[in-house]
This record gives C-alpha cells, sequence and structure tokens, in this order.
C-alpha cells in the first residue's frame, strides 16, 4: 500500500448553495450546522432527525469536524446519504453569505431564549456546538439569537444529538416561515 491510507465517505458532497437550493424546497427549511461536532453517533443521529421531520441538510467545517463514514452512516439508519452535506472552509463567512440569502442565524448553548417560547423563524440555520466546548464565539457572533433548553432539574447537559433533535422538532412545530 506504499504508506498511504484514505479515508472515503459515502455521503455525496454539496456545496452550500446546494443547501440554500434544498432549504427552498424542503418540508423544513432549516439546515444544522454541526460547529467541530467530532462523534460519528451523534451526527448520524442528528442527520436521521433533521432527514425525519423534513430538514434541508447538514452544514459542517471542512477541518476539525466529524467524518461522515460508516458510524454515522448506521446512526443515521441510511438517512445521511439521502441529505445534502455541505463543508466549508470558513462556518462564519458561510453563516454571514446563508444570512444574506435571507436565513435567520440561531445558535445553541446553555444560555438565552428558550426553545419552547422563542419565537422561530424560517428559513433558519441552527447551529450545534462542539460536544465539550459548544458553540466557538466566532460562530456564534453569527447568531441573531441564541437558543437554550431550560432543563427541570439541576443537570448537566444533554449530548448533541439529543439536544438537535429537541431543537429540531421545536422549529417543526412552531417556526414560522418569514415573509
Amino acid at each position: 500500500h506504499q504508506g498511504v491510507l484514505a479515508r472515503l465517505s459515502a455521503v455525496p458532497r454539496a456545496e452550500l448553495a446546494d443547501l440554500v437550493e434544498a432549504a427552498r424546497e424542503a418540508p423544513l427549511p432549516l439546515i444544522v450546522a454541526l460547529d467541530q461536532v467530532q462523534d460519528a453517533g451523534n451526527a448520524g443521529t442528528l442527520a436521521r432527525t433533521l432527514y425525519a421531520l423534513g430538514g434541508a441538510g447538514l452544514l459542517l467545517p471542512k477541518h476539525n469536524s466529524v467524518f461522515l463514514g460508516a458510524a454515522a452512516i448506521k446512526a443515521s439508519a441510511g438517512a445521511l446519504p439521502l441529505l445534502p452535506v455541505a463543508r466549508v472552509a470558513n462556518l462564519s463567512r458561510a453563516l454571514e453569505t446563508l444570512q444574506a440569502e435571507g436565513f435567520k442565524i440561531y445558535a445553541t448553548g446553555n444560555e438565552g431564549a428558550s426553545v419552547f417560547t422563542a419565537e422561530l423563524q424560517l428559513p433558519a440555520v441552527l447551529v450545534l456546538g462542539n460536544e465539550e466546548k459548544g458553540v466557538r464565539l466566532g460562530v456564534e457572533k453569527q447568531a441573531g439569537e441564541t437558543l437554550c433548553i431550560p432543563l427541570a432539574r439541576d443537570f448537566d447537559s444533554l449530548n448533541v444529538a439529543q439536544a438537535g433533535a429537541i431543537f429540531t422538532a421545536a422549529f417543526s412545530a412552531r417556526g414560522k416561515t418569514s415573509s
């Protein structure tokens, strides 16, 4: 093998413009951006939820992000290859572009407006952060609003796949398309 190793992803590549077009046609015009999420199981589970609820696709940074291989596809129950997935060199700039295209940008965190009571607008981009560090400050600055899941008990947090499912379901149930 001459010392060469390749990692091949079974997920088709998309461009940012493809995600914009997918959002225009999707039942739920929501793009989920994963800011340096590392766990393939989390990414696959998020893809499964997003696809099932009619979401438009996934946006990931090219560097320091999850590899969407067999583990992610297995966790997605086959949904991942059906969703457009775009990888961008600079997530902050991609969010600026999406905002210029009419998308509302939402970051997620431990503080902010409750996802259960906030007025959610579509089309939107929901930014979910790294499993340990959350959304990076430079990326969070692109958001018009930060959303949180208020926990009823004193508990650290949910994992990114669980939280992403709750946020996506809230957009599906209550998101209003802006005119």
